[in-house]
This record gives C-alpha cells, structure tokens and sequence, in this order.
C-alpha cells in the first residue's frame, strides 16, 4: 500500500482509535510452495495495551499448513471508502469537466507473527475476550473448557494471538488539495448523502490543515 505523506496517520492514536471500531477484516498468509495466498474474512478483537489482535477460525479451515509454515501475516482493514466524482476535484482554475475523479478511504494493515493456540483453557480465554470486546454488556455465558455449554465446541476451532509487528495506515481524503478543492468535496459528500458519505466527510474534516494545500 503506497502511502503518500498526506494520507499518513497523524499519530498512533489516530489509527488505533479508528481500528477500535473497525473489528473486521482480512487476514492474508502466504501460500504455500506453488499455491495462492489465502485471504480469510474474519471478526477480530485489537488490543492496543497488549499490542496484538485475536480471533478464531474453524479447524478444517484450509489454510493452516500454510499459517504454520510461514507465520508472517498481514490484517488488513478498510473502509469509510467512497467514490469521488471528478467535477468535485477540479483544481480552481480549470473547468468541471477535468477534475479527476478518486477513491477516499481509511485502511490499516497489521503486519503480525501468528501464534496459533489449541490448549483449551487458552482458547477459552482468548475467545472470552473476543466475546468481551463485542458483546460488553454481556448475555452469553462465559466459555470455559470441558463445562457446558461452550466447551464442548473448543475442539472445533483453533485460536489466533496475531502479534503486531509493523502498522501501515493511510486516510486518503484529498489532505494536499487546496482549500477550495476540500470544501468541494465536503459540500458533495454531505448533498449525495451515500452509505458512506458521513464517515468520509469527518475524516477530511478532520483532517484538514494538516498537511500544506498545494496550490
């Protein structure tokens, strides 16, 4: 992922705050000799204090070979992603027609070492504070191992400690544009209204000032 100055995270914290509410991604691992990457859509929990995200997948699940036999991986999250028309990115002094239209977005990727759990009580643990993670207010009951009525599905599924050892962030929202440019693209996101409108316009909200405009 090319980063260019502008779309870098601030800080550690603007990252970490933003992955906080953004719980579900993908994890990548190299193939094995001659195969492909596999690329596995998963709910996980980060934990900024402990410096790791966790998750669980399902024993059968293919891609264990190739996790143990290269545990460098990658967690990789996107999203607040939109379309940017090009009229809205028209420099000042040219017509509507030769702006060139873009993609803002947020994405994070989490370089980790993966440490794959299969003792019980551990996996236990660590899906207990998956489970603290979305469900705060509670209403499951806790898992433990070989005591109902979750334990029974421990042999099921494998645990993952993903263990962070380099972060890659990037806000894409037109941070180097001049003012004129920004305040375009803010009034069309808040007219169009989409999915993912709002979320959009607060980063570059947000975000504005932060790097020099280029005029």
């Amino acid at each position: 992922m090319m980063i260019h100055p502008w779309d870098a995270a601030h800080d550690d914290a603007e990252w970490q705050q933003w992955l906080g509410a953004h719980d579900f991604g993908q994890l990548a691992v190299n193939g094995l000799p001659g195969e492909p990457p596999h690329v596995q859509p998963l709910h996980f929990a980060y934990d900024a204090e402990r410096g790791e995200a966790v998750t669980h997948l399902a024993r059968p699940n293919p891609l264990w070979p190739a996790l143990e036999a290269d545990p460098d991986v990658v967690l990789s999250v996107v999203d607040d992603y939109v379309y940017v028309p090009g009229p809205w990115l028209a420099p000042p002094d040219a017509p509507s027609e030769h702006g060139v239209p873009t993609s803002f977005y947020a994405a994070v990727q989490l370089r980790c070492r993966a440490h794959v759990v299969d003792d019980p009580a551990e996996k236990a643990a660590l899906l207990n504070r998956q489970v603290g993670h979305f469900q705060p207010e509670g209403g499951s009951a806790p898992v433990a191992a070989d005591e109902a009525p979750f334990g029974r599905f421990l042999a099921g599924i494998r645990a993952l400690r993903l263990e962070v050892v380099g972060v890659r962030a990037k806000f894409k929202y037109a941070g180097h544009k001049p003012q004129e440019v920004q305040d375009r693209a803010v009034a069309g996101l808040a007219a169009r209204g989409g999915a993912r409108d709002a979320a959009a316009r607060e980063h570059q909200l947000r975000r504005r000032g932060a790097w020099p405009a280029q005029r």
